[in-house]
C-alpha cells in the first residue's frame, strides 16, 4: 500500500509570503474526495478574516489555503472536524450543518 509522504522543504518559512499556498504532503493513491459522511463544514466570513493562517497551520488534511490574502477551504477533502473554526482568534470561521 502507497504511503503518503511529507513534502520536505530545503528551509522553514520564517514569513506569511514564504508559507506554502497548498498541502504539505505530496499527492499519492491514498487521496480520495469527502465521501459525504461530513456532518459540518467550516464557512469562512471574509470580512472577519485577517489572514493570519493559524487555521491553514493546524488543519490535519490540509485543505486549507490563501486567496487573496484570506483563506478558502478545499470541500472536497475536508473532514468537518472543526479545529479551523476553535483556533480562529477572530471567530471568522462558524460550523455549518451540511444539507
Amino acid at each position: 500500500m502507497p504511503v503518503v509522504k511529507p513534502y520536505l522543504r530545503d528551509s522553514n518559512p520564517v514569513s506569511f509570503e514564504e508559507i506554502p499556498e497548498a498541502a504539505a504532503y505530496e499527492a499519492g493513491f491514498l487521496v480520495t474526495k469527502n465521501a459525504g459522511w461530513r456532518n459540518f463544514r467550516p464557512v469562512v466570513n471574509e470580512e472577519k478574516c485577517v489572514g493570519c493562517l493559524q487555521c491553514y497551520l493546524y488543519c490535519p488534511d490540509g485543505v486549507i489555503f490563501k486567496k487573496d490574502k484570506k483563506v478558502s477551504v478545499d470541500y472536497d477533502f475536508c473532514k468537518g472536524c472543526g479545529i479551523c473554526k476553535n483556533i480562529c482568534k477572530v471567530q471568522a470561521i462558524t460550523m455549518e450543518e451540511e444539507k
